[in-house]
């Protein structure tokens, strides 16, 4: 079964993200914080990180940054408000694979998570 760990601190998306990629059979883990998420990424084996990119204490651009230092060959998929163009920039010469704009749909969410997880394999 493939794990997902999403980081994201809106208790409502993380219930939308939870109950749609478990229903689709993955495995998910839920950070509310980039610190926590470093922690969960460095003690799980991972297919691929959800994160927001307004976190607390670590945000998401430094979460990238880090998982790209100890997993280079991690997808990543950024969740966040279209409003923040200079930062998505900066996500993907980070070397995200994909970006989705909240709110979101459920079913594009699974079809970008299909896809990015395809990519990986």
């Amino acid at each position: 079964m493939r794990k997902i760990l999403v980081v994201e601190d809106n208790p409502m998306i993380v219930k939308s993200l939870e109950f749609k990629l478990r229903q689709e059979g993955y495995n998910v883990l839920v950070a509310i914080d980039g610190r926590a998420g470093l922690e969960m990424m460095e003690n799980n084996d991972l297919d691929l990180l959800l994160t927001d990119l307004m976190l607390p204490f670590i945000n998401g651009i430094q979460l990238i940054e880090q998982t790209r230092k100890k997993k280079p060959e991690l997808p990543i998929i950024v969740l966040s408000t279209s409003k923040q163009e200079d930062i998505i920039i900066d996500a993907f010469k980070l070397g995200i694979e994909d970006f989705i704009t909240k709110p979101f749909n459920p079913n594009e969410l699974s079809l970008r998570v299909k896809r990015s997880l395809r990519s990986a394999d």
